[in-house]
């Protein structure tokens, strides 16, 4: 069995340095917004090297509270991927405001800025880059196109942890940057969690008052608010992977790398495009190839104890909640064709080689008497 992430593997490799975090949580019992919550927020703010991190309940959070921090509200518009988690179109719902699918780029999966550029109204005030699979998108075009047409700019970092653009961790380039620590994640929790980041003081201070039903001090409620907090057992958890996360990251790279070697030649497979010299712009949260035949290719590979996941067989636009974004088939034609092509491998810091192996065999093998 080669599971499609195992998260077994890191908990006993760090089982007693997790659990020493938790009983002393347990020990002085603060168990909402305690210390570690702060202690976490400071070290994943110097980590990431930004002025202020705001804990929160979800990455879902994270992302519905920057709309509404920087003034989305209903009658604008923002620009997200066709191709991405429905979350990044729920939170720009959830603000009041309008998600608006854009195609995306055949080769990196990220937002196509050309086709942003024909869909950009005059209530467009808003663009989501989302570092999709853990691949840094191109900060300096999304600048340059967020410049030319006023939009601010919300960061979807949420599956894209270290990675960086330029000389800067992605999350930090926008207004607001926005991070999950579903336990999946390239830095996750043993729950929900998320958090927004950002250099602007007043935000900061805007989003630790919304997160606690409008208020800093007890009972003093300054906005109308809600009740989305980073948990301080997930915080000191997390606070004790983030001294592992650049290791975990590279040891991703490397795993892709060794995917990739083993995937050439194969014509029915269309591995990543990626840096092979700039590990830092992706840190794979996902290995996403393009396949022929993926049904049946799936099939075959769960026979073998292979599991596998589609991230995401329906592209935003085409679910029954968002329907009449777009205009239906035919409005993101590449995504749409994509969403029936790709299909994610294994992949977790803790993969090995013989494992990498033994799947690259196995869809070698598939093709092959496809072929024969």
């Amino acid at each position: 069995m080669i599971p499609f992430v195992d998260l077994k593997q890191q908990y006993a490799a760090h089982q007693d340095a997790y659990e020493a975090a938790m009983r002393d949580v347990c020990a002085n019992a603060a168990y909402i917004l305690g210390p570690q919550v702060a202690r976490f927020e400071e070290h994943f703010a110097e980590y990431l090297g930004v002025a202020h991190a705001v804990g929160v309940g979800t990455g879902s959070d994270a992302l519905r509270m920057s709309c509404q921090v920087l003034g989305l509200k209903p009658g604008d518009e923002v620009l997200i991927p066709a191709n991405t988690f429905i979350a990044t179109a729920s939170a720009v719902h959830e603000a009041g405001a309008t998600p608006v699918p854009v195609d995306i780029d055949p080769l990196t999966f990220h937002m196509d800025l050309s086709d942003a550029a024909q869909r950009v109204t005059e209530q467009t005030k808003a663009i989501i880059p989302v570092h999709l699979y853990g691949q840094a998108m191109n900060m300096a075009a999304v600048a340059d196109f967020a410049r030319k047409h006023s939009l601010m700019i919300i960061e979807d970092a949420c599956q894209a942890h270290g990675a960086i653009w330029g000389n800067a961790r992605v999350g930090t380039l926008g207004a607001t940057g926005c991070f999950s620590f579903y336990p999946v994640k390239n830095l996750g929790g043993f729950g929900d969690g998320g958090m927004v980041v950002t250099n602007d003081g007043v935000h900061a201070r805007q989003l630790r008052l919304m997160r606690n039903y409008g208020a800093i001090e007890k009972y003093i409620h300054e906005v109308p608010g809600t009740n989305s907090r980073l948990d301080t057992v997930q915080a000191a958890v997390l606070d004790v992977k983030l001294n592992s996360l650049d290791a975990w990251n590279r040891q991703r790279f490397h795993a892709a790398c060794r995917y990739s070697e083993l995937l050439k030649g194969v014509e029915e497979v269309s591995a990543p495009v990626f840096e092979k010299k700039r590990p830092e712009r992706h840190v794979f949260h996902l290995y996403v190839i393009q396949c022929q035949q993926r049904g049946e290719l799936v099939a075959t590979l769960n026979e073998e104890g292979i599991q596998t996941g589609i991230h995401y067989p329906v592209p935003v636009h085409l679910h029954a909640a968002y329907r009449h974004l777009a205009n239906g088939p035919g409005s993101c034609p590449v995504a749409e064709a994509q969403a029936g092509r790709i299909l994610s491998l294994p992949m977790f810091s803790e993969i090995n080689g013989e494992q990498i192996e033994t799947v690259a065999r196995a869809i070698k093998r598939f093709y092959a008497k496809r072929a024969a």
